[in-house]
């Protein structure tokens, strides 16, 4: 895969000195599968974000992190369009995305499940708008419920099963309705550790399956050895109103271990640019 910025962009760095600037110069939208240009959110005359331009590539992970408060989830939601941006614009494989679209899919922080519907009628729940038939609703339903490891379990309610297995119901949801883009917000921050690292170490050869529609996804997350686990490029978000400060290439080969010195390299350096400075006196 080949990235090339203009001299505006070129912010793209790592502990490793690798430069995605290569002398080419490529727009938001050029060969990308979701960007943004100028993108802004405000309430009444505050802006929370402003100028922001990020961009994901076909079987592209990329992350956004930053302090709370920057407005990272408003952000992905103004992606999906779920709140429409203040500013700016928002692009689906070139195309200005105006309104929502299942092409553009979201995972929320909460473990959104409905109780009284069993798992494979919450994943169906994704079909509806699709006019499917039943039985080829439930076909689908059922190949993304053995994808995310749920085979078997489709007549289980939410209350019988842990946080984890939840939230594998919610993206087989998500990957049910075939979009191209996956956006996660904070997917395992209410999962065990352990769930949660077990799910890290799935989600991208999951997100990224054959048997998905999907070509790239947007993360936001406060965990940094979760963000360099997973990202093949981080941006980073700070200031009020906040904006893009840095862009960096995770150039670290998968599987990922935190046992590798230069994912601590990786994790040192975003911890400097993330931690608040202690004012001189």
């Amino acid at each position: 895969m080949t990235y090339g910025f203009s001299p505006v962009e070129n912010r793209c760095r790592g502990p490793l000195a690798v430069n995605l600037a290569s002398g080419q110069t490529l727009s938001a939208r050029n060969g990308s599968e979701v960007s943004c240009e100028g993108l802004g959110f405000a309430f009444g005359s505050k802006f929370i974000f402003k100028d922001i331009n990020l961009k994901a590539f076909k079987d592209e992970l990329i992350a956004i992190i930053g302090p709370t408060g920057t407005g990272k989830s408003t952000l992905l939601r103004t992606l999906a369009h779920l709140i429409p941006p203040t500013t700016g614009r928002v692009f689906l494989e070139g195309k200005e995305v105006t309104k929502p679209s299942p092409a553009i899919a979201l995972i929320h922080q909460s473990i959104a499940t409905f109780p009284w519907m069993t798992a494979l009628d919450n994943v169906r729940l994704a079909l509806i708008c699709k006019g499917l038939a039943k039985n080829e609703a439930t076909e689908t339903s059922e190949k993304m419920l053995e994808l995310v490891g749920l085979k078997g379990e489709e007549a289980d309610y939410p209350k019988e099963m842990s946080g984890g297995m939840r939230q594998r119901i919610a993206i087989a949801r998500a990957l049910a309705a075939s979009p191209a883009v996956l956006l996660m917000d904070e997917p395992f921050v209410h999962l065990d550790e352990m769930t949660a690292d077990g799910l890290r170490k799935e989600i991208y050869s999951l997100v990224f399956h054959p048997e998905t529609t999907l070509k790239a996804a947007v993360l936001v997350s406060h965990n940094l050895h979760e963000v360099i686990q997973l990202a093949d490029r981080v941006y980073v978000m700070k200031g009020s109103p906040a904006t893009i400060t840095d862009e960096v290439k995770i150039d670290l080969p998968r599987p990922r271990t935190e046992r590798d010195p230069r994912f601590l390299d990786y994790l040192d350096q975003f911890f400097n640019e993330l931690s608040v400075k202690p004012l001189k006196v």
